[in-house]
């Protein structure tokens, strides 16, 4: 396996030449939650396209952009375009963007997402935080993650920092929204999952369902990063509702979340 600090140095060697600040906070914008980029002060913007090697975002929602950011003082990374497994990606290529911010001297990483509610209880507009993320469906894979053991058992069940989730529920407290906590069970699409995999999920404790993320958490973790999750639930699991899946209903999800999900993000922001 190439080592990442050889295939990436040209990469972070422009990135240091362009960018104003080393970033605080860098947020990963999942399916439908881009637009909170433009909710705060852009800095510069950095198009993924002019960066060699930096694989291009080819799903709905995700534009391609790295944003140097600031909200309330702080210093932000804002990853515009997340690079999924489904796209013919490498695990290695998945975790670029948290390795630009390892290298950028980052110390804090939300991952957001837009995931499917497992929970029974959870509905459609629900924001989720992760209180653990699962592995298991990455078995197998995790050694294309550079720096981790294949027998480290914890791989598969990721618990974020909880220094972070701690501030991230005080946020919304705050806010006074309401904010799930569950775990997040990830598959690697890019189909959406039967009924009898949901099913499968929520007996070994899932509550929200998505294709990304927990790679970015292993490796996160592994880097040193304070990292938490924040899951807008936009549509019931396979086989808990009649309605048939689609992305447009992720996006539309977003839509109807974002003021919640941007509220909940700056408050965020401002207590780290």
């Amino acid at each position: 396996m190439t080592d990442m600090n050889s295939e990436y140095a040209e990469i972070i060697s422009l990135l240091k030449k362009q960018i104003p600040f080393e970033p605080e906070i860098c947020i990963i914008l999942g399916s439908g939650l881009g637009d909170f980029a433009e909710k705060v002060k852009t800095i510069k913007s950095i198009s993924t396209g002019s960066l060699p090697g930096y694989p291009a975002s080819t799903v709905v929602g995700h534009s391609g952009f790295l944003h140097f950011s600031n909200y309330s003082g702080k210093k932000l990374l804002i990853v515009q375009g997340r690079i999924h497994l489904y796209e013919g990606y490498s695990l290695k290529q998945c975790i670029l963007p948290v390795y630009i911010a390892k290298c950028l001297n980052c110390r804090n990483i939300l991952l957001t997402n837009a995931a499917g509610g497992m929970n029974k209880n959870f509905k459609p507009g629900d924001l989720m935080l992760a209180t653990m993320l699962n592995g298991f469906n990455l078995r197998g894979r995790l050694n294309e993650i550079p720096g981790i053991a294949t027998n480290q058992e914890e791989a598969y069940k990721v618990r974020p920092s909880k220094e972070l989730n701690d501030i991230v529920n005080c946020a919304a407290k705050l806010e006074g929204i309401s904010l799930r906590e569950g775990v997040y069970w990830y598959t690697t699409g890019p189909s959406y999952e039967t009924p009898a995999e949901i099913k499968m999920g929520i007996n070994f404790g899932g509550d929200a369902v998505g294709m990304s993320t927990v790679h970015e958490a292993i490796y996160a973790s592994l880097a040193g990063l304070k990292t938490a999750s924040i899951s807008c639930i936009s549509n019931y699991a396979a086989g808990l509702t009649s309605k048939k899946l689609s992305h447009l209903e992720v996006i539309e999800t977003g839509e109807l979340i974002k003021t919640s999900f941007e509220n909940l993000i700056k408050r965020t922001i401002e207590l780290i």
